[in-house]
């Protein structure tokens, strides 16, 4: 198994050297030369499996031998033995055809624990086998960093620098990561908008020399490894909800589009997915390119669901990649005509394609308070907002209200406890190993959005 470039122009890598790049030196992503396909059969042979034992088997697919499959056994148990539900990623039903999968069962309270624990411990191996030492940097709208910094604090043969946006992100998103104060974690609080950081991270990756130096790796979901670890609860949730006898439809609470991508994955691999929903906020450049065709930034508004608050979704470059025919100098033109005119439109038959595969719907910050609350006085169950928007998105877009629906919640109510209290009246309180969260010690630098003074930062803290 190869990793190539959506751009075409960096040469292919196994999968330990496409982990360790994070973004291609073209500045493309990286992708697989091919996506596994499993028989029905083999499909429903997993059914039985625990998660971990289902993480190994999906996840093996895509390694090929560069790690051993005790190594990735090991690394596996080890990431998920940290959560704190039994089933690791539980089902809820909601009603007779609509069910939550709960993705917060983890250490900061997030899906983003699924692949950053993972991804932590993935690196450790690496590096330690190749006596080797890392710069890894991410930008974060506020789950990514928390998620990172668990899965990368304390290890000796990394540095991790987080960008967060100033003021941008719930007061416990925060706390999650300027609370850690091992001597390897470094986080930057942007004067910016989350696009802003995420485009100085492609600049550090696009300078080559300084990329080198300090070898640079990437944790956020341009990072192979993130979308593949996360691939796993789709075939997860499908498997007990009657896959692959039963097709299933998910909604997913999107921003920068890794974890629906990761669903669109588990559906070129034979999983019978009906309808994958992209499920947006009021920063909606995804549903408005599938009702459109053009992929166009506006200004990013910042609403109860700051996760989301994106206009430019990193990973829809992977998938625009396959829309058109996996040809890497059209993707590179297309990019490059984007950067400068901020819009792309689709062919007719790239948007066709686009059509087939995702549904998208929006809601607005009045509707996403509504969900919560209609949701906990007919269920009992109080939902984060991001998670109420992939509730309310989901049913919208939904083509039948007998099919069944898996809604991806995404965070713990408690992360986001003013946008619910507004909703419901009620105060979620964090899980008892974060009761003390906001009496910790904080450390962060505050900083400008400028990339000179990231790189100044960075060299001055490694």
């Amino acid at each position: 198994m190869k990793y190539i470039s959506t751009r075409g122009a960096s040469p292919e890598l196994p999968f330990e050297d496409c982990v360790l790049a994070g973004l291609a030196p073209d500045g493309g992503l990286y992708v697989p030369q091919y996506v596994p396909e499993l028989t029905m059969p083999e499909i429903s042979a997993m059914q039985s499996l625990s998660y971990p034992e289902l993480a190994y088997n999906i996840i093996s697919r895509f390694t090929g031998e560069t790690i051993a499959p005790d190594a990735l056994k090991k690394i596996i148990d080890e990431s998920y033995k940290t959560f704190r539900h039994a089933a690791v990623a539980p089902l809820k039903q909601l009603d007779s055809q609509t069910y939550l999968l709960e993705l917060f069962h983890g250490e900061t309270l997030a899906f983003k624990d699924f692949a950053l624990q993972f991804l932590g411990r993935l690196l450790d191996h690496i590096l330690e086998k190749r006596k080797k030492k890392v710069v890894i940097i991410g930008a974060t709208s506020g789950d990514t960093g928390s998620a990172a910094i668990a899965g990368c604090r304390g290890r000796r043969n990394m540095d991790i620098f987080i960008m967060y946006p100033h003021g941008r992100v719930s007061d416990v998103q925060r706390l999650q990561m300027t609370s850690v104060l091992d001597e390897n974690v470094h986080n930057i609080a942007l004067d910016g908008t989350f696009d802003d950081c995420q485009d100085i991270v492609k600049s550090l990756f696009a300078d080559e020399s300084f990329r080198s130096k300090h070898n640079l790796t990437a944790v956020n979901s341009i990072n192979w490894a993130r979308i593949v670890a996360q691939v796993v609860y789709y075939f997860y949730a499908a498997l007990q909800l009657g896959a692959p006898a039963k097709t299933i439809n998910f909604s997913v609470p999107t921003g920068n589009f890794g974890d629906i991508y990761a669903g669109y994955i588990a559906k070129k691999m034979g999983l019978p997915i009906g309808q994958l929903i992209i499920a947006t906020n009021r920063n909606d450049i995804l549903a408005r390119t599938l009702k459109t065709g053009i992929y166009e930034i506006a200004g990013v508004e910042p609403s109860l669901s700051p996760s989301m608050d994106i206009q430019v979704s990193s990973n829809f470059e992977r998938l625009l990649f396959d829309l058109h025919d996996r040809d890497g100098a059209a993707i590179t033109h297309m990019m490059a005509g984007f950067r400068k005119d901020k819009k792309l439109e689709l062919s007719g038959r790239a948007l066709a394609r686009l059509r087939a595969e995702f549904a998208a719907a929006r809601a607005d910050d009045a509707e996403t308070k509504s969900t919560i609350k209609k949701c906990y006085e007919e269920t009992g169950e109080l939902l984060d907002p991001h998670t109420a928007v992939g509730l309310c998105a989901g049913n919208k877009a939904r083509k039948h209200n007998k099919s069944t629906l898996v809604v991806l919640a995404t965070a713990h109510p408690a992360k986001f406890p003013v946008a619910v209290e507004e909703a419901c009246n009620i105060h979620p309180a964090l899980p008892a190993h974060l009761e003390d969260l906001f009496k910790r010690k904080e450390k962060f630098a505050r900083l400008n959005n400028e990339t000179a003074a990231i790189k100044k930062f960075i060299e001055e803290n490694i």
